[in-house]
């Protein structure tokens, strides 16, 4: 009873002053060594210039942890549960178990309530860009299901970046790409590549511009705005416009020149994105949260392209360079107090589902969840210590499965 008090009184606490705008962004299959604040000054082969400078304004998360791949990761994050208690499989979407109508399906279960529906009680506008991977067998599973009121997304594990194809329909292949409620007619590439490139839309620039539609067209008068971006960047196909690959020439490993591109680009439109919200006046009223879905791809003989160094592993391992993850916090909303520092206590990606719900002024209750008999939110508030107002995180362990 004491728990849930002090929560309630948290919440509306906040609730009280204004609502932050959140713009999460949950970055796909970036390794440890892949991010500049990793790196020695001057390190040429790494160029995050935007994640540098937002860390200096933010909060480093040193200890963040996730489940070592994606789509339980994305589960664990929209539905504020450790994997264990929502999805630990890495299925195809279209997967299903015809004989439980609740559980039966790939990624989260049907009936249980969207980190977006909670926030949403807050009084915002929802929106969100990029890949979904958690779930696709219901309109429950979609975004739009989960609480977003505006979204373009894919749907699978991965796509092409120029085409946007994955897997194949009775020989034909499948466009997985969606606005809203339905399939993303007229947005799609045709006859694209990475090496036919003119007249083309790379996927994470429409992705990218769609968050700049959302923050460019936020009014005062307006909900505050909640953006969940998730890059397809950095998972492969390894693809990115030319430019970027031009850039990084100096690299003699293809691999590792793709995907420090692809870092690049995705670090510039994140700094698209800031820019913006300062020319707006939105910025002192914004909290950012970046992390990894898991650590980098160092499978395939290297030809993934990532680096964990130095920590050990990568992806689909639970060594620590598969579940330990690059990891900040930023935005004028965050206190004088902590901006600058570094904070080595653990945080897990389903504890943002608890923790930007109580910023938001909500108490995350999931009743349609209990209702079905499925387990209850276990992802935790680090509010508290996100804003200094306590030196430790409440969390001390970490289950993490097999």
């Amino acid at each position: 009873m004491r728990t849930a008090l002090s929560f309630l009184l948290g919440a509306l606490g906040c609730q009280a002053a204004e609502k932050p705008h959140i713009l999460y962004i949950l970055v796909d299959d970036y390794g440890w060594a892949d991010a500049g604040w990793h790196r020695p000054p001057g390190y040429k082969e790494i160029q995050t210039p935007t994640f540098d400078s937002l860390i200096q304004q933010g909060i480093e998360l040193d200890r963040h942890y996730v489940f070592k791949f994606c789509s339980p990761t994305r589960s664990a994050v929209q539905s504020g549960r450790n994997p264990i208690n929502v999805n630990v499989l890495n299925v195809d979407p279209t997967y299903l178990n015809p004989e439980d109508p609740v559980s039966g399906y790939a990624s989260v279960p049907r009936n249980m309530t969207g980190m977006a529906e909670q926030i949403k009680k807050g009084g915002y506008n929802t929106h969100m860009y990029g890949k979904w991977d958690a779930g696709m067998a219901t309109p429950q599973h979609t975004p739009k299901g989960r609480g977003y009121d505006d979204s373009m997304f894919y749907f699978h594990h991965a796509n092409d970046y120029w085409t946007y194809y994955t897997n194949e329909c009775e020989g034909r292949p499948i466009v997985d790409l969606y606005h809203n409620e339905g399939p993303g007619h007229g947005l799609n590439n045709s006859k694209c590549s990475q090496t036919n490139q003119e007249g083309c839309t790379y996927e994470d620039t429409l992705f990218a511009d769609q968050v700049i539609k959302s923050v460019g067209g936020w009014k005062e008068e307006d909900p505050p705005l909640f953006i969940f971006w998730a890059p397809h960047i950095v998972h492969a196909p390894l693809q990115v416009p030319q430019p970027y690959v031009d850039k990084f020439s100096f690299i003699n490993d293809p691999p590792r020149q793709m995907y420090h591109a692809m870092v690049n680009f995705v670090d510039t439109a994140v700094g698209n994105v800031t820019s913006l919200l300062h020319q707006k006046g939105m910025w002192n009223n914004t909290l950012i949260v970046l992390h990894a879905d898991n650590g980098g791809p160092i499978y395939n003989k290297g030809t993934a392209g990532a680096n964990n160094y130095p920590l050990k592993g990568g992806k689909v391992s639970n060594w620590e360079g598969g579940i330990r993850v690059n990891a900040f916090v930023s935005g004028g909303y965050l206190p004088e107090k902590v901006r600058g520092t570094k904070k080595e206590g653990y945080i897990c990606g389903w504890d943002w589902y608890t923790t930007l719900s109580h910023v938001a002024g909500v108490v995350p209750v999931d009743e349609k969840a209990s209702k079905a008999g499925l387990p209850d939110i276990d992802g935790m508030n680090m509010w508290p210590y996100l804003s200094g107002d306590v030196d430790a995180s409440p969390r001390t362990r970490i289950p993490i499965g097999d």
